[in-house]
């Protein structure tokens, strides 16, 4: 149970882990994106600012006109040419909010903070280099976009993270929930035979004291039933103890005791034992007795008719021991086959879905067996086999 809930922490701690390497990965990616798409950027400004900087060579301001109408106000983001003192003189591709020369030189300032200005400078034979001006630009509509999907994919990934968190504690709440009240159900369905038995026996000896030599190894039958049952819930969730025992003996002790307690049921069912004597094998055998008789109390659920018949067979493989239970109850549909097995699934209208869940996690888990429908008709019956390792 320890080791359940520690799971449960390192999942959860491997979902928020997960989320801040998506976070990061994230941020990484956009922060590289947006690095890669500013130095384009700025390798278009800087040979913009050598165009314009040649063009200087002009006494008139015709060719530098020419380059910023038909060349430079072609890109597609923001930028301003200034004089050397930075005070805006041509400018494109700005907000539409900005009108004013107040407004320029505030997004100028700004700009600079993102991407630093590419000075325009004219090399002069004379006086050498000059820099007559700056050409700020700042960033394109396409790295804004991914700055704004970032934050909106991050949003995406709480959000879902969130509701994860909640589906998940929700869906582990409802599971406790319904795990704790179908094995109260359990519980109650396990001493239901013993303890019904042992009110029979009880009216018998008030009616006849003379009957109770004969009454009372039926009464020692029922009380250690009980203390199986007691056995029984006892082992879960524990390292289950792993015994040499003969497994035939330890079946038809179950047959036996339920074919004495059968009438109590309400029920007409014959069980046939078609079991192969001294198959031994190393497992717990409480618990394998366990399964079995879940699986047959299963089948007598299952019978409705009054003719019930189960037949329950079991023989030596190479290395394994098969055990094969029929019975001509109602059936089960094929789409429902792997379902039954889940816990909370049942096809009973007062079934809580723990009996066959039970006994896979008892056959497939502690034994390395394997449990399963091998055929099932509606109306014909169902034939479930039980495979279990025998070395």
């Amino acid at each position: 149970m320890i080791s359940s809930y520690r799971h449960i922490g390192n999942i959860k701690g491997g979902i928020f882990l997960i989320g801040i390497l998506l976070v990061i990965g994230l941020f990484s990616y956009t922060s590289h994106l947006s690095s890669q798409l500013r130095e384009d950027n700025r390798q278009i400004v800087k040979l913009y600012a050598e165009i314009i900087a040649a063009t200087v060579k002009d006494d008139s301001n015709t060719n530098i006109d020419f380059v910023f109408d038909n060349i430079i106000k072609k890109v597609k983001f923001p930028i301003i040419q200034s004089d050397r003192n930075k005070v805006p003189q041509l400018w494109t591709n700005l907000p539409t909010d900005i009108s004013s020369m107040s407004d320029r030189r505030t997004l100028l300032v700004s700009m600079d903070k993102i991407n630093n200005p590419i000075p325009l400078i004219f090399n002069d034979k004379v006086s050498g280099p000059i820099t007559f001006g700056y050409l700020h630009y700042g960033d394109s509509k396409l790295i804004q976009k991914i700055q704004i999907w970032t934050y909106i994919e991050l949003l995406s990934i709480g959000i879902f993270v969130l509701f994860g968190f909640f589906g998940f504690s929700f869906i582990r709440n409802s599971e406790k929930q319904h795990i704790w009240i179908g094995l109260s159900r359990e519980t109650a369905h396990q001493l239901g035979t013993p303890v019904s038995a042992l009110l029979g026996w009880l009216d018998l000896l008030k009616n006849d004291n003379a009957i109770v030599k004969k009454i009372i190894p039926e009464l020692e039958s029922d009380i250690e039933r009980l203390q199986q049952v007691s056995r029984r819930f006892s082992k879960m969730g524990s390292n289950p103890e792993i015994e040499y025992f003969d497994l035939s003996k330890r079946v038809e002790d179950v047959l036996n005791y339920l074919n004495r307690r059968i009438p109590t049921l309400g029920k007409k069912v014959e069980l046939i034992n078609d079991i192969e004597k001294n198959i031994s094998i190393k497992a717990n055998g409480t618990l394998i007795s366990w399964a079995i008789e879940n699986l047959i109390r299963n089948s007598i659920d299952s019978i409705t008719n009054d003719s019930g018949l189960i037949r329950i067979s079991m023989n030596q493989g190479y290395n394994n021991v098969k055990i094969r239970i029929s019975d001509n109850g109602c059936g089960v549909p094929k789409k429902d086959w792997k379902n039954i097995f889940r816990p909370g699934f049942s096809t009973k209208k007062s079934g809580w879905g723990l009996g066959l869940s039970l006994c896979q996690r008892i056959i497939n888990e502690v034994h390395k067996g394997s449990i399963y429908i091998l055929e099932s008709n509606k109306g014909a019956g169902t034939v479930f086999e039980i495979n279990i390792p025998s070395l």
